[in-house]
């Protein structure tokens, strides 16, 4: 089989990762067994939480009465649903619906009984969407400090942790709540090495971490927060759920999709048309930009010397990058990612690349990613564009806009994190 156009190559390896983290494929393998008496109730929150409950309601026995129950997801991310009702509030920055949603999920885990089943659907997006703000404090003290920690350049399981001392529901509470029911949890991974009580603050999960923890955070980032959220941590009176609860002893996490399997899925679209895959990573970290000289450093080697793969080859990589804000412009992380390693590849022949992120929204704007050309700088150049200066401001989508290279996918209801694939057709000195 021929290899495909350089874009329409990196856009099909994308369209395979998306698959393979397709709720509908994902979640009926693990659907628990219906009570034979009590009742089922599910509840979710993520940006795939409503493909999840689609994907239960279809799957669902017929012999079995319907589960019913309430998901909350991201604007723009419902879906029509027979049994399950499904509302949207906002990400990433928490507001009034995520936090009535999440009072609802709650109340109704708490009124299970012994014989009941509760199925939580859970994805990553969930911990903003799940706004159910600790006793004391206030919903904008939790977008206060939202807000700060997504320009901080904090990592996604240090935004977690301080989320879960923060919350009601997040760090094994939605679980306990539901306490003496069998709780049976399917998580869409979206996070560095899959740990489920990462996913969306663990709701599900007992909590290793502490308030201490959450402190230090918001010290190492320099983040004031507000008076409430400081007096809240420094008291510590009511830790979060820890290994070895009795309340969760009941409580199975089973992760149905992982970014490593959409990384395996595009090396094997890949394989199919002769090209050589090499997974770099599915929790790849770091500034984005940082990261993006990394990978350009990898694809020169592969283009002139032939290693660590012979083109044509395409270099596979997942995970989340953090951007720390400094400029004006658009973007997300996939975006700026893209952006720099247009710069530091300088043109380079027979390089191509994509990034996208696996929900089809980069960052808070309208595209899932980018397609980046051996003459994206040309073209740049002779639009008015400067690479560098737009870099600096943070403009990775303006960039990206204005050469007609995004990609906009509108929502997957899906989120196994970035998608990141680079292309070198040929070898070259």
């Amino acid at each position: 089989m021929p290899i495909p156009a350089p874009r329409d190559f990196l856009r099909a390896l994308v369209d395979a990762g998306l698959a393979a983290a397709d709720p509908a494929r994902a979640v009926p393998p693990h659907l628990p067994t219906p009570p034979r008496d009590g009742r089922t109730l599910v509840v979710g929150a993520g940006k795939a939480a409503a493909a999840m409950a689609r994907a239960v309601e279809d799957a669902w026995p017929p012999d079995a009465p319907p589960p019913e129950g309430l998901v909350v997801t991201r604007y723009e991310h419902g879906v029509p649903l027979r049994h399950i009702e499904c509302v949207e509030a906002s990400h990433p920055v928490p507001d009034a619906a995520g936090r009535e949603a999440a009072q609802r999920m709650l109340d109704m885990a708490r009124g299970l009984g012994e014989g009941d089943l509760l199925i939580c659907l859970i994805s990553g997006g969930g911990s903003a969407l799940l706004a159910l703000p600790a006793e004391g404090l206030s919903l904008e003290d939790k977008q206060a400090v939202s807000k700060a920690l997504l320009r901080s350049g904090a990592d996604i399981a240090e935004m977690n942790c301080v989320r879960k001392h923060l919350s009601a529901v997040k760090g094994g509470r939605l679980a306990a709540a539901a306490h003496p029911a069998r709780v049976a949890a399917l998580l869409i991974s979206d996070v560095p090495g899959d740990e489920p009580s990462t996913i969306a603050s663990g709701p599900t999960v007992a909590d290793p971490t502490t308030f201490a923890d959450a402190r230090a955070i918001l010290d190492k980032y320099g983040i004031e927060p507000p008076e409430a959220v400081r007096r809240h941590l420094e008291a510590a009176a009511d830790e979060t759920p820890k290994p070895g609860d009795p309340r969760l002893a009941k409580v199975g996490n089973v992760v149905v999709a992982r970014p490593q399997d959409s990384l395996e899925a595009m090396a094997a679209k890949a394989r199919e048309v002769g090209v050589t895959p090499l997974i770099l990573g599915d929790s790849i970290e770091g500034e984005a930009r940082e990261v993006a000289r990394v990978m350009s450093g990898i694809a020169r080697q592969a283009r002139i010397h032939g290693q660590p793969a012979t083109p044509p080859c395409v270099l596979l990589s997942g995970g989340e990058t953090t951007v720390t804000v400094r400029g004006q412009g658009r973007g997300g992380r996939n975006a700026e990612f893209l952006l720099a390693l247009t710069v530091a590849l300088d043109g380079a022949p027979a390089t191509y690349a994509v990034a996208c992120d696996s929900d089809g929204i980069d960052g808070s704007e309208d595209n899932a990613g980018a397609i980046a050309a051996p003459d994206s700088l040309e073209r740049a150049r002779a639009a008015g564009l400067d690479p560098k200066a737009t870099l600096a401001d943070n403009d990775g989508y303006g960039f990206f806009a204005k050469l007609d290279d995004l990609i906009v996918t509108g929502p997957t209801r899906t989120n196994v994190n970035d998608l990141r694939a680079i292309y070198v057709a040929e070898r070259s000195v």
